[in-house]
């Protein structure tokens, strides 16, 4: 659809989900200049943007009509499904040329099936997770996996350069949602080596931020490790991811793994220990709140060390 066009005071952009990264990402969009009707479960999630000019609506619905391109930033599938193929949700509703984009981490198959409810209206839908977590969302630098028709794609480019660093599609309907699944399954092992090595740290009585400042830039280094090392060694835990939306991530993985005939134990072990994470009541602390788990195995108490 090459007549598509994405421009500030001419497009209208809806927003649903305003949770830890959501509310940052509609916020890049409101101060580039771009009119936002806003949703949320919670509305004081999106007091901040209302405060800087965003409209409120009552439901997903309102804001669809409301707007010309509506992003979906939902914690859960079912979240996903609900909002946008319930009964007199976004896709049964859907105009022709309107855009759906949805930004939740969810599964390649629901993802194709929207994109099939919205065709049969003359709409658009495209997934398009992403990664980087609140500070990638707060700064503009996350990384968005695409996946959609390539001309629609392209036509959102100005608000893919908005909310991003770095965005690329990865093919039709679905192939956004498998690229996070890549994602996610490095992220998922890389996070007990972290966590494993800092409690190594700790337990040879080595100065950990030295250690940091040694190991992080070479070969041992990784986003994590930069990212969320310096956070476990301060004892925060606040969740630039929750630890129960990451389940939820590992769970879709080893559904879709299995589907292909694959055997991934890294992720298996990743996720049994990320299950004991939150069965210890840490499921809405941050991915890193993994250190936590792990050091109880060995007699640690973190918080308290």
């Amino acid at each position: 659809m090459s007549n598509v066009e994405i421009a500030p005071g001419k497009t209208r952009i809806g927003w649903i989900g305003t949770g830890v990264m959501g509310a940052s990402m509609a916020g890049h969009l409101l101060a580039r200049g771009y009119a936002v009707t806003v949703t949320s479960r919670t509305r004081s999630k999106a007091e901040s943007l209302l405060a800087k000019g965003a409209s409120w609506a009552d439901t997903a619905g309102d804001v669809s009509k409301a707007s010309d391109v509506v992003f979906t930033m939902l914690g859960f599938p079912k979240e996903v499904r609900s909002v946008v193929l319930g009964d007199g949700g976004l896709a049964a509703t859907a105009r022709a040329g309107q855009i759906f984009v949805d930004m939740s981490t969810s599964e390649p198959s629901l993802a194709r099936e929207i994109e099939a409810a919205c065709r049969a209206r003359g709409a658009h839908a495209v997934d398009a997770p992403v990664s980087g977590g609140d500070v990638g969302a707060r700064e503009a630098r996350l990384s968005i996996m695409i996946g959609g028709e390539a001309a629609i794609v392209e036509a959102l480019t100005p608000l893919w350069e908005t909310m991003g660093k770095t965005f690329v599609r990865q093919g039709d309907a679905g192939a956004g949602q498998h690229t996070k699944m890549v994602n996610q399954i490095l992220i998922a092992t890389g996070m007990i080596g972290v966590c494993e090595a800092l409690l190594y740290a700790h337990r040879a009585g080595l100065d950990a931020e030295r250690v940091l400042q040694s190991v992080a830039p070479g070969a041992a280094g990784s986003w994590s490790l930069s990212n969320y090392g310096p956070r476990i060694l301060a004892g925060n835990f606040d969740p630039g991811f929750y630890v129960e939306h990451f389940i939820k991530d590992m769970g879709i993985a080893l559904d879709e793994a299995k589907r292909l005939g694959l055997s991934l134990p890294g992720l298996a072990l990743a996720e049994q220990l990320y299950l004991s994470v939150q069965a210890l009541g840490w499921g809405k602390k941050g991915t890193h709140a993994l250190q936590l788990a792990l050091a109880r195995l060995s007699g640690i108490d973190w918080e308290k060390r």
